[in-house]
């Protein structure tokens, strides 16, 4: 049980770096010289959350089989579809709904199978 958490964990990570990168990006859009600390301050934190995720992945790795625990990473997908909508206002089309819908199946069907 605890290494589906921490997978869960390091997708919150991952998301979080991910989030943070397109708040960079977002900041360096028009000029980047004036907004250059924003840019930094922001890719400052998505590489710490990218870093912290990818240290608890290492723990992940010792505790699940590589086969179950990198499948489980598709989490990211619904977690930044969720996060692109919530906070950027981002418009998802059925069609993609439907694809993390599906995801979720299949994490769903892998977590229970073990």
């Amino acid at each position: 049980m605890m290494g589906y958490l921490l997978v869960l964990i390091v997708s919150i990570l991952t998301c979080a770096g991910q989030l943070c990168q397109k708040k960079a990006a977002q900041a360096g859009a028009h000029q980047v010289a004036s907004n250059l600390g924003s840019i930094l301050r922001w890719m400052i934190a998505a590489v710490f959350f990218m870093g912290c995720g990818l240290l608890l992945w290492l723990r992940v790795l010792q505790i699940l089989p590589l086969s179950i625990a990198y499948p489980m990473l598709s989490m990211n997908f619904v977690l930044i579809t969720f996060s692109a909508r919530w906070f950027f206002d981002e418009f998802i089309d059925r069609r993609h709904w439907l694809g993390v819908g599906f995801i979720m199946l299949g994490i769903l069907l892998m977590g229970i199978s073990r």
